[in-house]
């Protein structure tokens, strides 16, 4: 299993160009890790840190469960949501992640 900053480095080759009609940015805050992707219809730029005053997803979540959403296609449950280990304002954005990028 890679690394969170491996997989944010790997984000951009693995982008699904044509899903999305317009651009979006996404806030990830993973622990120590804080990343900003703006992702559009024909590509992907990843930068480190807060890059955007309000993205369009935020995204805060343990490493641990990002990687395994990320890797394995794992859902956060509500157990998961309740005691904090995942937060977003945005939970189609969320599962959008998942056509939008070639993880698993």
């Amino acid at each position: 299993m890679p690394s969170i900053p491996e997989l944010f480095a790997m984000m951009p080759s693995r982008f699904q160009t044509g899903v999305l009609d317009k651009d979006k940015t996404y806030y990830f805050s993973l622990g120590d890790h804080k990343y900003t992707a703006f992702l559009g219809p024909s590509g992907c730029r990843v930068e480190t840190g807060k890059a955007v005053e309000n993205a369009d997803v935020v995204l805060k979540a343990t490493p641990e469960l990002f990687l395994a959403m990320v890797t394995q296609g794992k859902m956060p449950s509500a157990w998961d949501i309740a005691k904090g280990a995942i937060k977003t304002n945005d939970v189609s954005g969320l599962a959008d992640l998942g056509k939008l990028f070639r993880f698993s």
